[in-house]
């Protein structure tokens, strides 16, 4: 992915960011934009969400229903030759990580095999 890219990409998490927390109300769920995925020619960009404490699927729903009005948002602080059309997609990273932490520590709780003794007599 080229420099350019990689900066367009943060540079539209950051804003999307914003506006998603602050024109938005989420009812006890904790929303973040996690990643922009745009195309080499700036007409479509994925954007993954991650969503704690409330529903995923209604949450992402609502934000590509309202694709539109972010985008239009959006695009009043950021200057690019075209806009690209925002998908909105669930980033199910986070709850991934919590299961893992919450196994391991399963797993941490297991009976140990003792430990070898290395006296000699």
């Amino acid at each position: 992915m080229s420099l350019r890219l990689t900066r367009v990409n943060e540079l539209l998490k950051r804003e999307i960011g914003t506006v998603v927390q602050r024109d938005y109300e989420w009812h006890g769920a904790l929303v973040t934009v996690s990643g922009v995925e745009v195309t080499q020619d700036l007409k479509e960009a994925k954007v993954w969400i991650s969503v704690l404490a409330g529903n995923p699927v209604a949450i992402v729903d609502k934000l590509n229903h309202e694709h539109g009005a972010i985008q239009g948002k959006v695009m009043k602080r950021v200057v690019l030759k075209s806009t690209p059309v925002l998908d909105f997609r669930h980033d199910s990273s986070a709850e991934r990580g919590v299961d893992m932490v919450n196994l391991l520590e399963e797993v941490d709780q297991l009976p140990k095999a003792p430990e070898a003794d290395d006296e000699e007599d």
